[in-house]
């Protein structure tokens, strides 16, 4: 049984499409699943044990990676195409059933949309898949318990929160017995932003860098809490099941907090989509943290 999940270029959007697709590998446990996804998400996707193949999309001009997808999944009979994009080559493709979400952006949660649109009720919620050797791998990196995992970058500047202030978060959970551990994504952007707290907590793991995804989940696993920025790396945490509390300002907190059992968000006060997240106060920041390890944020 061939299951066709075509799936998110981002890295967060990736990852909160994999509650569908894991609730999918529960309703048909014999199917096989093909992946289309960006570059950056592939990673999410390949330890997954149903998952046969993942297709990397990558953008060419005029859309025509459209068309090299086209090519590669014409010729098989799917019994099912799940079709995240809302792009038209699911209509062209031989299918026993479709199921294709509109594309773009709308209000609510957009991990609700995706279960809705599926039929799937309760929500079902993200998940990470990981290799036993990368689980073996995190373990020889990270130790498991008294650790707060810190992720200071984002895609954007204007939704990285100070990193002073992350500062000021690892010294205050300092007394609460927790080292830090701080977390980035791959390219010298990334670690040029993360650089001022690595300089700042010279103690703290360096867990930033080009690690495989499935990795960087068994790592945020061995975590007791995160704090981070509005990000792939929070929506990674959440799914991962650690303690979550991410950081808002000009990026939607009603559209995009983090999904999970232990998952919580915090916004910069004004209004939603516009407030600067630097108006988001360290103290603030602090007791929603100490409230999220006591499970009462």
């Amino acid at each position: 049984m061939n299951i066709l999940f075509i799936t998110a270029n981002r890295l967060g959007d990736a990852v909160i499409s994999t509650g569908v697709l894991d609730a999918l590998s529960q309703r048909f446990p014999q199917a096989r699943f093909t992946v289309v996804c960006g570059p950056v998400a592939a990673g999410l996707f390949q330890p997954n044990p149903q998952v046969e193949r993942v297709i990397v999309l990558e953008k060419r001009k005029h859309d025509r990676h459209w068309l090299d997808l086209w090519r590669m999944c014409v010729t098989t009979r799917w019994a099912r195409v799940v079709d995240l994009r809302g792009s038209l080559i699911s209509l062209t493709l031989w299918a026993g059933a479709r199921h294709i979400v509109r594309g773009g952006r709308r209000p609510g949660r957009r991990v609700v949309q995706l279960g809705d649109a599926l039929g799937f009720s309760p929500t079902p919620m993200p998940c990470l898949w990981s290799t036993p050797e990368q689980e073996v791998q995190a373990a020889a990196l990270l130790p498991e318990g008294a650790i707060v995992a810190l992720a200071p970058t984002a895609n954007w500047d204007g939704k990285i929160w100070p990193a002073e202030r992350f500062v000021a978060v690892a010294e205050a959970l300092r007394s609460e017995g927790l080292r830090s551990a701080v977390f980035y994504g791959p390219g010298d952007v990334e670690r040029a932003r993360a650089q001022p707290v690595l300089d700042a907590l010279p103690d703290a793991y360096d867990l930033g860098g080009d690690h495989a995804l499935g990795l960087v989940g068994a790592l945020l696993k061995r975590c007791r809490l995160f704090v981070g920025n509005d990000s792939g790396l929070m929506h990674l945490s959440a799914a991962a099941g650690t303690p979550t509390l991410g950081l808002f300002g000009p990026s939607k907190q009603s559209e995009y907090a983090p999904a999970g059992v232990a998952a919580f968000a915090i916004s910069a006060p004004g209004p939603e989509g516009e407030a600067p997240i630097a108006g988001l106060a360290e103290d603030v920041v602090i007791e929603a943290a100490r409230g999220v390890l006591q499970g009462k944020p």
